[in-house]
């Protein structure tokens, strides 16, 4: 067995239990820290295909500063209280399995089509990775989707302000009762 499956064969359950862990945390911190080490186990995959900038791209971008924004949020806003599992909306639920089937099959169509399933793998590092894997990657990223990655730093930076304008909302607001209730 070549290394490269060993390491697959090591994190790829690993890989997979942190997301089943993630999605079935009631805490979102714990949820989060879940997602931390999903995306070092998928960094660890990036670094087996032979992509070492989207390695390090991975663990800086991804599992540095994009963590540290989710859990600045998640902290601001104070999510440590336990929600109600009572659904307000009905019906919510099979709506929700029948898109993530649709999803699923749209996904499978999809792969099956363009990564040539049906007609044998393609030779991703001769067409690819032209000019070098970095260079590749930025040709990519800043010329053909340079308005959805900008659209995506905006959207990040928007949610964050949002998330701070939400908790000092709800700060004046129990400073207010506290207030009230001393009167």
């Amino acid at each position: 067995m070549a290394p490269d499956q060993i390491v697959f064969w090591v994190f790829a359950p690993v890989s997979v239990g942190s997301a089943v862990a993630m999605l079935f945390q009631r805490n979102a911190i714990h949820a989060a820290l879940f997602l931390i080490v999903n995306f070092f186990t998928l960094a660890v995959f990036y670094l087996v295909l032979g992509a070492p900038f989207l390695f390090a791209v991975q663990i800086i971008v991804y599992a540095g500063a994009i963590m540290v924004l989710f859990l600045f949020v998640i902290m601001l806003l104070g999510v440590d209280r336990e929600e109600s599992l009572v659904e307000r909306l009905r019906g919510q639920r099979p709506l929700a399995i029948v898109l993530g089937l649709g999803l699923a099959a749209e996904i499978f169509v999809t792969a099956r089509a363009s990564l040539g399933l049906a007609r044998g793998p393609a030779n991703f590092d001769e067409t690819v990775n032209v000019g070098g894997n970095a260079q590749a990657l930025s040709h990519v990223l800043f010329r053909d989707y340079f308005l959805p990655f900008e659209v995506t730093s905006i959207l990040l930076i928007v949610a964050a302000i949002a998330a701070m304008v939400l908790a000092q909302r709800r700060e004046r607001t129990t400073v207010e009762a506290a207030g009230e209730a001393e009167v």
